[in-house]
This record gives C-alpha cells, structure tokens and sequence, in this order.
C-alpha cells in the first residue's frame, strides 16, 4: 500500500537517527486529536450526573413493587405516615369500589379505591365478621404496632356513629368478606364470598355488597399491565443486585482470566473445549428457561408471593414472556449446535491464529493484567448507572387524582365523614422523565464503549511495540509498553476514542431500522404499481452496504491505527479501511474462525453467568417474603449480558493482539516488498509452522 500508512510506518526516524527502527513509528510526530468530542464526553457526563441527581432526589425504587394507600403513601416506605417499614402489601378495603371501578358505565378508577397496606392480605372468619379498619388516629388512641397485633381491628372500640358508617362501606372500618391471595403485593381478590362473613354482614344492617366476577378480574388487570410488569422487572434487578455482582462481575472475571491463561499454555486444546463447552451451556440454559416456563418440572413462576388458595390460580405476563424467550433460545441453541459442527473442520486454522495471540502475551505479560484496570473502572461506573436508573424509573410525583367518583369516607382526624376528597393518589410521569430515561440509557451505551475502545486501544499500543520492535526489548521499547501505550492514549487520543465510541450508536440505530424497512417492502407485490415499493426496497438496501462499509471502519482496526499511528479517529478509519481491502483475502482467510472461536469463548463466559444467576436466583431468598423476584427473566439477561461485557475486555486482549499483528504483518509485507521485516522470529515460527506465511504474502 503506497497510501498515509505508508509514509508512517516503518519509514520515520528514530529518536537516535536511525531510520528504520521500529520505536520511533510509536512515538513519532503525535499531537492531541478530535478536542472536539473530548469537550462534548465531559459535557456528556456533567449532564449523566445532573439527569442522575434528579432521579436520586425524586425517585423511590420501593414505587415499582409496592403501591400506594389512601394516604398517598407507598407501602413499605419507613418514612410514610404511619411507619409503614413493615406493611408491604395493598388491600383494597371496599369490595363495591372495586366492582365498580370494573364497570363499564362508571368513571371510576381502581386508582381512586380506598386501599391500605398491610403485613399480609386478611382472610375472612369462619364464625364471624373480620374488619380492616384505618391506621390508627384521632379518637382512636392505639399504635400502629397495637392496630396490627389486633389483625387491624379496631371497631369495638368505634362510637355508634362510627359503626354506622362502617356499615355503610363508608369507613373507618371495612368488613373483610372476600379471601385474598398476595399476588405481587397486592391483594387479589376471589370473587367467592365467604358465606358466614357474608351472613353476619347482612345481619348487621350492611348495605349490599356486590358479588361478581369482575372483582377478581380487576385487580388481575391492574397487576398484569404493561407498566406494572415492566416496574417489577426494574424492581427485579435491584433486589437481585446480589445476584449481579456475583453473577456479572466476580464470575467473569474469574472465568475471563482463567480462559486467557488457558489460551497462553493449553492454545492447542482451548479452541476444541471452548466449542464443546459452548454447546453444554447453551442446552443448560435453555433448559432452565423451560423449567422456569412450567414445560420441565414443577418449577414455573408463580406470581402468588404467600401461601396459595387451593382453588385459586392465576398466571402473570411473565410466565408468558419466559415461555418466549424459551422458544427463541430454542431457536438459538438449534443454530449455534449446527454452526459449531459446521466448523469443526476449521478448528485447526482457529488454533494457529490463536498461537501467535499466544506468543504475543507471553512476551508482554502485563496484558493479562491490564483489562482489570477497565474492569474495575466500568464496575464502578455500573454500580452508579444501576442505582440511577432504578431512581430514575420509579420518579414521579405522587399526587391526588382528579375523579368525578361518587364515594364518602370517614375522617378520623376531623371526626367526621369526607364526601370531597374520596380521589385515590397515583404516580404522575412528565414527558421529561421519559427523555431523561432515554438519556440514561444512550449514556450507558457510550460510556460502555468509550471503556471498552480505551482497552481496546492500550493493547493495540502495546502488541504493535512489540512487533515493531523485532519482538525485542530494546532502548525504542518502554520496559513497560503497556503503561506507555496508556500515557499515549491519555495525553492525545482520548477525543478520537470518543468520536469512535459514539459513532457506533446512531450507525447501529439507522442500520436497525433501514433493515426493518426493506424486510417490509419485501413484500411487496412485484407489479407495476409497486415500482416505487422496489426503488424504495433497492435503495435501502444499498444504504444498508454503505452502513456496513462505515461499520467494519468504526470496528477495532480503527483502534489499531489510532494507537500506531496517532492519527485522528477519520483517519484512522480510512487508513485501516484501504489497509483491510487491500489484504481481505489475506486478513479473512487467517481471522474469521479466530474471530469465531473467541466470540464462542465470550458466550461461554456470559452462558455460565446466565446458569449461575439461575442458580442463585432458586435459592429461597429470592423465591418468598419481600425479596421474592417477580420472575428471573430480567436479572438473568443483566448477568448475561455484564458478563459477555467483562468477557469482551478480557478477550479482547487475544482479538486486538491477532488483529494487531496481522495489520502490522501485512503493511509490512507491503512496504519491503512482499518480505516482511519487522515480524518477530515467534511469529514468522508459528505462520510458517502452520503454512500461512505464503497465504499471508501471495493472497490468493
């Protein structure tokens, strides 16, 4: 290649004058590049940590899993009116209200029913009339913690007025005559009253109470909406948060470095067991996606938190949703089996790739070290990202609703019945919250990748001063190339990682929907009145190719020039980009199934995390009481995906080690005529043991 690299490489003078060695390509001529983006990261983050304040200051995780009372308190909030640190569980005190929020004719809303919360849903007596009575207050004088040892009882002590009004759904007291089961922390109702209850009720003088089976439906339909099942997987991952850590962060990092040391005395035999042991795991978990679905075993999800009914049953969005990602890892699991027998014939090439990986780590082993420095910087960053987003998902303002319902209840502090404001109290989200969600997800995308990019960029610093060098230590090498490839990175190039992480996103986001686009005008009928339909499906796709041109710039060769040669994030690109379709047939007959075996071996890491987080999340902690998970399904796919996150940054020092040496190999082949100069004697051993040299310099 006669173009810029050619003028870098190799060709620049060294500190002490001679031409041609290799340290000088390093360090030579280096300014700091694209300030610009630099400047818009930092205001990127002055912006994460204000979106981030406000979510901590009006946020409160405990509004995805609990709802409120009468009082607009969320339940199990320690800082409610009452105390309420205990009383995780709504119950909704008047069975009409609730029937009538199920009416079609009628205005009113499930929101605006009188609910409080409770340890546990009451039950209907056998020989009696059970109450639920209000928290305790004005003329009654008992403390919560006496109202709940009474089983929230307190109307012997009502005055007649008082009992009246209890008898007239109007409070403070409310019969119970329904049985309920917890489900989600909300009492559903069985829309079967208990006979005696109901005897005793009638024969007090109570007003008519509905029975129907729109009481139990309902409440099912609050529970089972959009919003609330996507506030409980959010709920999911905070109480899991145990399960993250351990599942996606200690477990990669184990598993990660263990692999790399496997790679760097066992390469001969980690390409076959990284294939084999992929296979086993991608069974397992879809297996443990079947049992969690109720297809295999007894184990389905079940959304009843305490003791069950046993005439009662219900099931939850989220057992359907487990069943689909069931079959979709179905689907998965079929394909990734029939791959893996697809290239077992081509193990033996992966195994000579990943030699020369190998030799480069043992030659520099300080990079089997360094991905903990990313690794603990992105811990840190997702432990604050985590807390954030639960914040920022759960605030809101609380406050009254405006209904035009008909309904009275009594005032203990005024001693008095209040028709005026019967309006229950609901969480009221501004379109700003939205944005800022959506902010904070765009920002963990480009924080992810500008850490990733960082590493990807030091070990590319680092193995190219290693090949350039002869694979020698000399003065023209830094004792330490991994410190130096960082000090390098840090002092100029810092806004071209950042260019180069977010350049990624609106690539990947226009690509998704250009392909969702030409998908549907597939289809479209060839006639001659869909002629624009099949201008439109053509010129998709050709935007398509030119996306995915831009994409295989903005992948980790990128990276690889910015650490040589110090250029600019769109020169690097562009330079790597005539570099890979000079030598495509050279660079893809030697890195594809490399490239395959590495990302089998990152899925291995994320598959055993998924299985152990499935594990974990069997235990009892997290099947009953106020841990219990509404379904495993989100915590899973966060272990899974943090885990092939740690992974990458482990692996990648094996992926930017072998892409390294081969852009170096190939552009100095080029530049002594087809003979390369600067190779190490390692690896021109390892590519003539394998007869890839010739392939390498003839590309045929």
């Amino acid at each position: 290649m006669g173009g810029p690299l050619g003028a870098i490489i190799g060709r620049y003078p060294s500190s002490d004058g001679d031409g041609q060695m290799g340290g000088g390509i390093i360090r030579h001529n280096r300014k700091c590049r694209d300030l610009v983006f630099l400047v818009i990261f930092v205001a990127f983050w002055v912006a994460m940590i204000v979106n981030s304040s406000f979510g901590f200051n009006q946020g409160d995780p405990l509004r995805l899993t609990y709802g409120l009372d009468y009082k607009g308190n969320v339940c199990g909030n320690k800082h409610g009116d009452p105390d309420l640190r205990e009383l995780e569980v709504r119950y909704w005190m008047n069975p009409n209200q609730i029937y009538q929020s199920a009416d079609k004719r009628s205005q009113f809303k499930l929101t605006d029913a009188r609910s409080i919360c409770l340890m546990e849903c009451p039950t209907p007596s056998e020989d009696g009339l059970n109450w639920v009575c209000d928290y305790p207050e004005g003329d009654i004088h008992m403390s919560v913690d006496d109202w709940i040892d009474r089983d929230y009882d307190y109307y012997e002590f009502l005055t007649p007025e008082m009992r009246n009004n209890s008898l007239q759904l109007q409070g403070p007291c409310y019969p119970v005559i329904f049985p309920s089961e917890n489900v989600f922390w909300s009492c559903q109702f069985i829309a079967r009253a208990s006979n005696s209850s109901m005897r005793h009720w009638q024969q007090m003088g109570g007003v008519s109470i509905e029975e129907n089976i729109l009481i139990d439906k309902t409440i099912h339909q609050a529970v089972n909406a959009h919003s609330a099942v996507l506030k409980r997987y959010i709920a999911d991952i905070g109480k899991a948060w145990p399960v993250l850590i351990v599942c996606g962060g200690i477990v990669p990092l184990f598993l990660s470095v263990i692999w790399l040391l496997m790679i760097r005395y066992f390469v001969a035999a980690m390409t076959w067991i990284t294939v084999i042991v992929f296979d086993v795991l991608i069974v397992s978990v879809t297996m443990f996606y079947y049992a969690k679905a109720g297809w295999i075993g007894n184990d389905a999800v079940s959304v009843v938190i305490g003791e069950s009914d046993p005439y009662f049953s219900t099931s939850g969005r989220e057992l359907s949703h487990l069943r689909a990602v069931a079959v979709l890892m179905t689907i998965v699991m079929i394909i990734a089996i029939l791959a893996s027998i697809a290239i077992t014939r081509r193990i033996l090439m992966a195994t000579s790739v990943l030699k020369v990986a190998a030799k480069v780590i043992g030659e520099v082993q300080a990079l089997i070290i360094f991905p903990v420095l990313p690794y603990a910087i992105l811990a840190i960053f997702y432990m604050f990202w985590l807390s954030a987003a639960l914040n920022l998902f759960s605030s809101g303002q609380i406050l009254k609703n405006d209904c035009s319902g008909n309904c009275c209840s009594y005032d203990l502090k005024s001693n008095r019945v209040n028709c005026d404001s019967c309006c229950g109290y609901s969480i009221h989200y501004t379109p700003h919250i939205a944005i800022a969600i959506l902010f904070h997800l765009f920002g963990c995308f480009w924080a992810t990748q500008f850490i990733i990019a960082c590493s990807a960029t030091v070990i590319a610093g680092s193995v190219a001063s290693y090949y350039w060098a002869r694979g020698e230590i000399s003065e023209e090498i830094p004792f330490l190339p991994v410190f130096a490839s960082m000090r390098r990175l840090l002092r100029y190039s810092l806004g071209s990682v950042a260019l180069g992480s977010l350049v990624v996103f609106p690539v990947e986001t226009v690509r998704f929907i250009l392909e969702s686009l030409r998908r549907r005008l597939k289809f479209v009928d060839t006639t001659s009145s869909s002629r624009l339909g099949r201008v439109t499906s053509a010129s998709s796709h050709c935007c398509l190719g030119c996306i995915d041109w831009t994409i295989r710039s903005v992948n980790r060769n990128a990276y690889i020039m910015i650490a040589i040669t110090g250029k600019g994030f769109c020169k690097a690109s562009s330079i790597a980009t005539g570099l890979i379709m000079n030598n495509i047939l050279r660079i893809g007959k030697v890195n594809v199934i490399g490239d395959i075996i590495l990302f089998l071996g990152k899925f291995c890491v994320s598959l055993f995390c998924a299985l152990f987080a499935f594990l974990m999340l069997d235990t009892h902690k997290y099947k009953s009481s106020h841990n219990k998970i509404s379904s495993p399904l989100f915590p899973v796919l966060v272990s899974w995906g943090l885990g092939y996150i740690v992974a990458t940054l482990f692996f990648g020092v094996v992926e930017m080690a072998i892409d390294t040496i081969i852009l170096s190999f190939c552009q100095d082949a080029e530049e002594h005529q087809g003979t390369a100069q600067y190779a190490p004697p390692l690896l021109m051993e390892t590519l003539d043991s394998q007869g890839e040299m010739q392939r390498l310099t003839q590309g045929s």
